[in-house]
């Protein structure tokens, strides 16, 4: 009798999970970019294998494999070895993990989704990958002490249901500060690498490309944008405010792309209810620095970015543009650009590198740009072109 428990046991634990559960977890595992973070950026690389750099001050963190292979991936996790990684950043082997992975965001995820998405990567292909080495300084490097930046800094992005307000505001704050975990990315960064509360969402430079102030700001932030407009750029990459760039590229073709309308309108919805971050007055650029600007701007960008011409990102009230930090508009003039390839929408522009521009000639001209048709943002200076060429020349992005 007991053998034949023991084989029926066997089978239920063999059983693949049912559609549905598999469809959910396939659905949140998008919500949280898990394909993005977790396949390395090289050419045929496989999906979920890990290897994606994450670059910080202290060094970069690589990311795992969460394929279910046993010997490199996730094979002999079981769910609640899963479900402690995402709430405490524990692997199933007892060591710490780096909050390069969210898991301060995550930890807001039920144990019924954890399941899900635990479901969803069992069922993908078995990848034999070992990690790669991280590359950081000391003491970081000693995981252990990951306990006590888990006591001073977790949790980060507080988030509750607040029942005054309507369901999609609620749902959308669910994800912001949940599983979509934006403030990794948009909430300025501590000397130990945590959210600085008091500016959720306010910018931050990550990775060598700035992701903007998501905040009612007008000039840097989400101020001029409707619920509309936000909800547009989730899905297509694309509004009347600019185009994206960077590494939100994937996370639209990869990710925002593929939500359902009802979540986007909730995300749009709660970014909208943010008040306005604070703004500092800008310097008011150099005439002559404006007036140079212009004639590199006429002579190498002005037959795309002409008003007339809408194949290609108007550059009035861009957020790129306009933003606190220059460095991603530098990285785009630097190495070009192309448009997000999204699911069921055209390729859009492709945009050249003009490195060929000296330091004097760039600053100029970003100055220029950051300075007219309505927009006001700090001049440029060939100090700051000179470091984004330089960490370009020294980081593999």
């Amino acid at each position: 009798m007991q053998w034949r428990l023991a084989i029926v046991a066997l089978m239920l634990a063999a059983t693949p999970a049912a559609p549905s559960s598999l469809d959910r977890g396939r659905y949140l595992a998008t919500l949280g970019d898990c394909v993005i973070c977790h396949t390395a950026p090289d050419a045929g690389a496989k999906a979920f294998a890990g290897g994606y750099p994450l670059h910080a001050a202290f060094g970069t963190v690589y990311s795992t494999n969460i394929t279910p292979d046993a010997a490199t991936g996730i094979g002999r996790w079981t769910s609640g070895d899963f479900y402690r990684a995402m709430h405490e950043g524990i692997a199933a082997n007892g060591h710490h993990l780096y909050p390069a992975f969210p898991y301060p965001y995550f930890d807001k995820i039920s144990r019924a989704d954890s399941d899900a998405i635990y479901a969803y990567l069992r069922s993908l292909p078995r990848v034999r990958q070992p990690p790669r080495t991280n590359k950081l300084i000391f003491p970081t490097d000693i995981r252990w002490l990951m306990t006590f930046w888990n006591w001073l800094f977790t949790p980060q992005s507080q988030f509750k249901a607040d029942p005054a307000k309507p369901a999609d505001w609620n749902r959308g704050g669910e994800i912001v500060h949940g599983l979509g975990h934006c403030g990794g990315c948009h909430t300025p960064k501590n000397f130990f690498f945590s959210d600085k509360s008091a500016e959720l969402l306010q910018g931050e430079t990550i990775d060598g490309w700035y992701a903007p102030n998501l905040t009612g700001s007008v000039r840097t932030g989400l101020g001029h944008w409707s619920v509309p407009d936000i909800e547009q750029y989730l899905k297509t990459g694309k509004n009347r405010f600019g185009w994206t760039v960077g590494t939100m590229r994937a996370v639209v073709a990869q990710s925002t792309s593929r939500w359902s309308d009802a979540d986007r309108h909730a995300v749009a919805v709660y970014l909208k209810s943010l008040p306005a971050a604070p703004e500092t007055e800008p310097k008011e650029p150099n005439a002559e620095a404006m007036q140079a600007g212009q004639t590199v701007f006429v002579e190498r960008c002005s037959v795309c970015h002409s008003a007339r011409n809408a194949q290609y990102p108007s550059l009035a009230a861009n957020s790129v543009v306009g933003a606190a930090d220059p460095t991603t508009l530098l990285r785009v003039i630097l190495k070009g650009s192309q448009s997000a390839l999204v699911p069921g929408q055209k390729p859009g522009f492709s945009m050249p590198g003009f490195a060929t521009l000296s330091d004097s000639e760039l600053a100029d001209l970003a100055t220029y740009i950051r300075n007219s048709w309505g927009n006001h943002a700090t001049p440029v200076s060939e100090k700051t072109v000179k470091r984004t060429r330089d960490m370009l020349r020294t980081k593999h992005h």
